[in-house]
């Protein structure tokens, strides 16, 4: 059974870093886009940043040359460095895995439970 698990998230000061990762387990065949998205306390998810599967990256304005997205297709895993990180930078951070199970499959996408990041004097 396919899942991905992120970690890394902890409560951190403004200015400080967090590497957080995004591991898919299971028997895969494929994985395509990885995106990481968060959400804040009582606002909308929205997207953080984007990998394709030939590395094309894009990113949420407010983090653009903070945040770097990641992946090693090798270990199935995804990563999202996080730099001068800011209190408004607080939310769960979910990774999103586009991924195919089989060949003859279809892609589908796989969400984990995401993982708290809190930014804090």
């Amino acid at each position: 059974q396919v899942q991905v698990v992120e970690s890394g998230g902890a409560s951190v000061q403004p200015g400080e870093s967090l590497r957080l990762s995004c591991l898919v387990t299971g028997s895969i065949y494929k994985i395509y886009a990885i995106t990481w998205y968060r959400q804040p306390r009582e606002t909308q998810s929205e997207l953080v940043a984007a990998i394709t599967e030939d590395g094309h990256t894009n990113y949420l304005d407010s983090v653009q040359g903070r945040f770097t997205i990641s992946r090693d297709s090798t270990r199935n895993l995804g990563y999202l460095q996080m730099n001068s990180l800011k209190p408004e930078d607080t939310a769960v951070y979910y990774c999103n895995v586009a991924l195919r199970v089989t060949d003859w499959d279809v892609a589908y996408d796989y969400r984990g439970q995401g993982t708290q990041v809190t930014v804090s004097s």
